[in-house]
Parts: C-alpha cells; sequence; structure tokens
C-alpha cells in the first residue's frame, strides 16, 4: 500500500515543526512493511518555478516532489491559481495512485486541494493532520485577539469581526463555511494534542473524525548530562525556536533581568533561535534592548539545525518554552525530553497538556515574567528538582511508532472503504 504525505514546505528548505513530522511519518512508514510513501512538499520563490509544470524534484529522492506556487490566499487558505496548478496536481494524483493521501497543511496546495485529490482519486481516504488552528482563526493560527493581544477561547464571526473589522462579521462567517465545504472531504483528522482537537470539535469538525496520534521524532543520539562539579547546580537554561512575537522571548528575558544577583550567580540562559531579522522593527527593537539589558547572562547562539542538537544539549539543564500563544505540540518539548531535559513551560494549550507540571517540567503562569523568574528560581536553588524531574520524563514517541499508528489508521479508513464495495454499495466520499 502506498501512502502520500504532502506537506507545505521541504525541511531541506524551511526547517519547522510540521515539515519535521511530515517528512519523519514519511520516513516511518517508508521502513515498514507492506508499505511505500511519497513525499510531495511546496516550494515557491527563491527557488525558480520550471517552465512547463509546477512539479520538480530538484535532486530530492525519487520518492519526494516539490510543488510550486507563490499565490496563495492567506485569509481563506486557498489557491489564487486554481486553473493550472491543479490540473497539474491531479494528474499527478492520478499517475501516482496513492492508496492514501495524508495533508500536513494546505498552505501553498490551497485548500481546493482536498477536492482536487477527491476528483483525481474517488473514495480514497483524505487524513489532515492539524498542526495549529488557521482554518479557526485568521490572526495567524494564533487564536490570539489581534488587537489586544489577549488570549481567545472560541471563534465566532461576532467576535473574530472585532479582531478584524476590516473584514467584518459576515465575511469570516463566509470564510468558515468556505473552508468547511471543503474540510467535509477529509475523512479523519489527526493531531498530536487532545487539546487542539477539543478547539476543532468546538469549531463543528465532527468528534468521530478527531483522532490523536504523537508527532514522532527523530532525536539522534541523547546528550549525557552536563558534567556539574561537586556543589555545582543545574543552572543552565536554554531557549530553541524562532524569535517572533507568539514565543514569548520577551517574557523570557524580562524574566531573567528580575532574578536578583545573588540568586542568579554564575547561571546562563542561551538563546538559540533565528529570524529576528524577518520580524516587525518594533519587535526587533525591544528584543535587542532586553538582549542589552540581559548583560552577560545571555548568550545568543543564533540559528540552529536539528542535527546540531545533541552537541547544544551537551551544556543545557533546562529548557524553556514561554509561548504566549496555545501551541499545539512544539517539537522543541519532544527533543528536550528525548535529550532528558527538564523544560519550564507557560501553563496552557498543547505545553501544558505535554509537560506535567511537577513531574518531568515546571508551569508558569503565561505571559508572566514574575512567575517565569519564580519558576527559574526554584530551578537554581533546589539541586534536588532538576534530577527528580528528569526521572519523570518519558521518551518521545519515535517515527517508527507514530509511522505504525498512522498506518493503523489509513487501514482502518481502507477496510472501511471495502466493505459496502464489496456489498455493492458506495460509501459517501466524506464519511469516516
Amino acid at each position: 500500500m502506498k501512502a502520500l504525505i504532502l506537506s507545505h514546505a521541504h525541511p531541506t528548505f524551511s526547517i519547522g515543526g510540521a515539515q519535521v513530522a511530515s517528512w519523519n511519518l514519511f520516513q516511518g512508514l517508508k521502513r515498514r512493511d507492506q508499505w511505500d510513501a511519497h513525499y510531495i512538499a511546496g516550494v515557491g520563490p527563491p527557488v525558480a518555478r520550471h517552465k512547463a509544470t509546477p512539479l520538480m524534484s530538484l535532486g530530492q529522492g525519487p520518492d519526494e516532489t516539490l510543488y510550486w506556487s507563490n499565490d496563495y490566499d492567506w485569509l481563506n487558505l486557498g489557491s489564487n491559481e486554481l486553473g493550472q496548478l491543479m490540473e497539474h496536481f491531479e494528474r499527478f494524483l492520478a499517475d501516482l495512485r496513492p492508496d492514501v493521501v495524508n495533508f500536513h497543511h494546505v498552505m501553498g496546495f490551497g485548500v481546493q486541494a482536498l477536492r482536487a485529490t477527491r476528483r483525481a482519486l474517488g473514495d480514497v481516504p483524505i487524513v489532515m493532520t492539524l498542526h495549529e488552528y488557521l482554518p479557526i482563526c485568521a490572526h495567524h493560527g494564533q487564536m490570539i485577539k489581534a488587537r489586544s493581544g489577549a488570549l481567545c477561547s472560541k471563534a465566532s464571526a461576532s467576535e473574530c469581526g472585532v479582531c478584524f473589522p476590516e473584514i467584518g462579521p459576515a465575511n469570516l462567517m463566509r470564510r468558515e463555511l468556505f473552508l468547511k465545504s471543503f474540510l467535509a472531504e477529509v475523512d479523519a483528522f489527526v493531531s498530536p494534542s487532545r487539546f487542539l482537537l477539543g478547539r476543532f470539535a468546538d469549531w463543528g469538525l465532527p468528534r468521530e473524525k478527531l483522532v490523536m496520534i504523537e508527532n514522532g521524532l527523530d532525536g539522534g543520539p541523547v546528550a549525557p548530562p552536563r558534567t556539574v562539579p561537586k556543589g555545582g547546580r543545574r543552572n543552565r537554561f536554554a531557549y530553541f525556536g524562532q524569535l517572533n512575537p507568539f514565543k514569548g522571548i520577551r517574557v523570557l528575558v524580562d524574566a531573567v533581568t528580575r532574578i536578583p544577583a545573588d540568586v542568579w550567580g554564575d547561571s546562563i540562559l542561551y538563546i538559540f533561535g533565528g529570524n529576528l531579522e524577518h520580524q516587525p522593527e518594533e519587535f526587533q527593537a525591544a528584543v535587542k534592548e532586553l538582549f542589552r539589558l540581559a548583560g552577560r547572562r545571555l548568550r545568543f547562539m543564533g540559528s540552529y539545525k536539528s542535527p546540531d542538537l545533541p552537541n547544544l544539549m551537551r551544556e543545557v539543564d533546562w529548557t524553556i518554552v514561554p509561548s504566549t500563544w496555545w501551541e499545539n505540540a512544539p517539537v522543541v518539548i519532544q527533543e528536550a525530553f528525548h535529550h532528558g531535559r527538564p523544560i519550564i513551560a507557560s501553563d496552557i494549550g498543547g505545553m501544558a497538556e505535554k509537560v506535567r507540571h511537577g513531574i518531568d517540567g515546571l508551569h508558569f503562569h503565561v505571559s508572566n515574567p514574575e512567575s517565569l523568574a519564580e519558576a527559574m528560581t526554584r530551578a537554581i536553588r533546589e539541586p534536588e528538582l532538576w534530577q527528580r524531574l528528569r526521572g519523570g520524563i518519558k521518551a518521545p514517541t519515535t517515527s517508527d511508532e507514530a509511522a505504525r499508528q498512522h498506518a493503523e489508521l489509513f487501514e482502518r479508513l481502507l477496510a472501511r472503504r471495502a466493505r459496502p464495495a464489496a456489498a455493492g454499495a458506495a460509501l459517501p466520499a466524506k464519511s469516516a
């Protein structure tokens, strides 16, 4: 059996949690008996489009394809290049003939690709993996109020209209109905967190189609604990991730500056992150000023790649995940646990679900630098805390285990398709 895994970007060109999760699943499925897999990923400028087709390989493997697009409707998650792009995409599907298609995002492809898949492949099961809240929330899928920055608990046309008065409640309701008309083609929705599945159930997706499967991780060799001299402290903290307004970097550095000098001592906060230069100028200026105020307490190490982590983790005791939005299942949590590093995380959403307070990490009140400073102070002052929390860490799901669980889901969906066919009846395309 053959699975087609679709990602909005290829990890060779763009590193992110969804790309890594989809790639690891692709690799895991290929290692399973009776399963084969093909990977197709979106790509755009500065990569040049092939003159004759948006489909390219660019030296990737024989079972990998790139799909070029550059005109995406971010509000409606749709493609503005429907004619030619969908024609090429449908021909690609008809030639490949996968037994199941698993979308990780529709960015670049457009939500219309769901219906194109149905046209090209008939009743082949369609699975969609949800990585954030983009269909629900037009504010970057963050579920944060666009004007105040406050957390948003539930979407509605009236509430969303307050965030986007220039769009208006009526158009936002049309957006919701438009998206749900395409999502009705999906047979199962997968997410690595129960929290996110709950949000989509509240939004109106059928609960019987919602399935939780953890993302699979290939973490490489495990970094040993940092060598600490007798009487030394576990006081090396690290942040891994993008430097954008939603990741809580300002909260983190603010917290570091609040810890008294006699408590902080020789502690260090390492910042491993990139893309600050692509953020709004006001945000860049605020972060750089906080970096200046933190002085020698902080080491800004720049961006990194996943293969670098085992070496980087050797100097780290604690990983901090200070995001100010709900998150889903940040890959940095899996990576930290793979290397046996306890986590200090915001107490909301997927972070609070994945990090168990007092068992494998600590929570602090989201967006509250004083609360984070208190948690870091505990980490510095309580010498037995790190070892106890480290002992509570469970190894994250591997890519092979995630592939096994996905294969079981795919096989259940295929069996449901086969039963009506054997009885001479057709199952409606949108059933689960």
